[in-house]
């Protein structure tokens, strides 16, 4: 027995998708059949192996994090129109995130009957429909498993061709139980003849520009915001910055694009306060960022040189998007900053007097801030309230201080977004990671997604990286709730995912009411209490810990004093390491 199902799965498989998280409904029933053929008649070679997600976004969030550590997609299987939906905004974060993933589901059956097998025999096919397109890279239907391979492997050259990002497939209950001969579906496999579009790099004369450009500037800047997506990058940055003394600024951070120790880094922001590096800059290099930086709250000069080098350049997806850049290219930024560097060995000869220094002045000058930042930093840290409680940078310090180096950070702190990447000081290319969309509830399946990939890439880790042997996952409490924590922790037991939560409780959702303050700073709002403006989630507050427990066995404390943190924080390491099951730290931080 032979089938389109089996076809899909096969095609899966040889394209190098080796994980795929399923919710499973009516409209499965050949996946499910070949799945047992596969175990049955050949299980050396069956796969993909099958993750069981009693959650839809917890599914595409999981998928998400492993391809966000192996930088490989994973597929989602979910159910017809109903199962699309349950995604919810874990779409968004895929497209906005640019994350290679493939998502199947199938479709109410066209007959009624009984005239092909699969034909509808339950009422629910009466009440299915269709949904889904505008945050796809491409969407096709699977007419007849005589050319499955061909949509699957189309499908994934959009995946995993720049701007990458998710995918969508779907077929009636019927095409996927048609019979096929095995041997005409192997000779229509040839994966060379559909490879992604290759990297593309910027053009000698652009290189040339940019690169007078960097040299001329008395104030040159760069932002980045998810250049480290491709870890090569990493590092061909830092030699760009160091060869010209460019400070090094990164916005709304997706990963991590450049070194916090490095004395080029200069600051981070998600928009909000002072940027004077950008106020001052005469010479502005953006590449690989979504928003560089919030008009309303800062802009560059008017005689500012903007140029913008990004994989996604026109923000293609976007309803809205504008920085006032004179030159723009669609490239890959290590090709691109390889191109740059290269112009500039040329050129680094032929500088005049002057302009070395003004590099040597920077130099100095960005010394001097990183020493004053550190302190800045550091002096937060050790500045713990009197009663006895801690603020969030007194609890990311003793978390970095204590936490295994190879570890890997998932940053879901919302409001403390800009916190937890501060005081976490990361240096590592790999070390953290955040949705990269604004839809909350990603972090507990892509802890889990994160774990399955770096076990299947433990002995090779992604090139540019040092690979990671612990997870921790920082969350807000109100995304802890979106993300579904019973099944979250179900699967992570279930599949042998331990990680670590650590919950930054401030007692519901702050970010609403900062929203609120930032367009109203005096109005009535302004002196209302959480509780008041119906955004506190007390004064009865869910047990976290507790659903983490019901659902998954997971070790929980909930965390008040500063003087429990690094004894709580050693003992959930303990936990993960030697019981293997998932800890949950219940962290009270300032309430609102």
């Amino acid at each position: 027995m032979f089938t389109t199902s089996s076809a899909f799965l096969k095609t899966l498989r040889e394209s190098g998708i080796t994980h795929a998280f399923v919710n499973w409904g009516s409209d499965h029933p050949a996946l499910l059949e070949d799945i047992e053929r596969q175990r049955v008649e050949d299980s050396a070679n069956a796969g993909p192996k099958i993750i069981t997600c009693p959650n839809e976004m917890v599914a595409l969030s999981a998928a998400q994090g492993y391809a966000q550590v192996t930088g490989r997609p994973a597929a989602v299987l979910v159910h017809v129109d109903v199962g699309t939906q349950a995604l919810a905004g874990a779409i968004h974060n895929v497209s906005r995130g640019r994350i290679p993933v493939l998502i199947y589901a199938g479709a109410s059956p066209f007959t009624t009957q009984g005239e092909l097998k699969g034909s509808r025999n339950e009422f629910i096919f009466w009440l299915q429909g269709y949904i889904v397109r505008q945050y796809m890279r491409h969407t096709s239907q699977i007419n007849s498993g005589t050319n499955v391979a061909e949509v699957v492997l189309r499908s994934l050259q959009f995946a995993k061709s720049d701007p990458k990002g998710p995918v969508y497939l779907w077929a009636r209950r019927e095409v996927m139980e048609e019979d096929l001969s095995e041997e005409k579906y192997k000779k229509s496999l040839d994966l060379r003849k559909w490879a992604p579009i290759e990297p593309s790099s910027i053009s000698e004369k652009a290189a040339n520009l940019i690169a007078v450009g960097l040299i001329s500037a008395k104030k040159p800047l760069i932002i980045t915001s998810y250049l480290g997506r491709e870890p090569s990058a990493v590092s061909l940055l830092v030699a760009l910055s160091d060869l010209l003394a460019i400070p090094v600024f990164t916005s709304c951070p997706t990963t991590l694009s450049f070194p916090h120790n490095h004395q080029n880094f200069v600051d981070l922001s998600y928009g909000m306060g002072e940027n004077t590096w950008l106020r001052e800059a005469d010479f502005v290099l953006v590449i690989d960022s979504d928003i560089p930086w919030v008009p309303m709250n800062n802009r560059p000069r008017d005689d500012a040189e903007i140029f913008h080098i990004d994989v996604d350049v026109l923000k293609e997806n976007m309803g809205s998007f504008q920085i006032p850049a004179t030159r723009r290219w669609k490239a890959d930024a290590t090709l691109a900053l390889e191109a740059i560097l290269n112009q500039l060995n040329g050129l680094w000869t032929t500088m005049s007097a002057e302009a070395r220094g003004l590099v040597q002045k920077r130099d100095q000058e960005l010394l001097l801030h990183h020493s004053k930042l550190q302190k800045s930093l550091d002096a937060a840290e050790v500045d713990f309230p009197q009663d006895g409680t801690f603020t969030t940078p007194n609890l990311i310090a003793v978390l970095r201080t204590t936490l295994p180096p190879q570890t890997l950070f998932l940053n879901e702190g919302i409001s403390n977004y800009p916190l937890v990447w501060s005081h976490l000081r990361s240096t590592r290319v790999g070390s953290i990671i955040t949705s990269g969309g604004s839809n909350l509830g990603w972090g507990l399946g892509a802890a889990i997604g994160a774990y399955i990939g770096q076990e299947v890439d433990k002995d090779s880790p992604r090139t540019g990286t040092e690979g990671n042997d612990f997870i921790c996952l920082v969350v807000g409490d109100g995304s802890f709730l979106f993300g579904a924590p019973s099944s979250g922790y179900w699967m992570a037991k279930r599949y042998s995912t331990p990680f670590l939560t650590i919950i930054l409780n401030n007692g519901g959702w702050k970010s609403p009411m900062l929203s609120m303050l930032s367009v109203h700073p005096n109005g009535l709002g302004s002196v209302a209490t959480g509780q008041q403006l119906n955004v506190s989630f007390g004064p009865d507050a869910p047990d976290y810990a507790g659903i983490a427990s019901a659902a998954g066995g997971a070790w929980g404390k909930k965390v008040t004093r500063a003087s429990e943190l690094r004894e709580s924080i050693s003992e959930a390491i303990r936990v993960v390491r030697e019981e293997k099951r998932c800890a949950v730290l219940d962290c009270i931080i300032q309430s609102f």
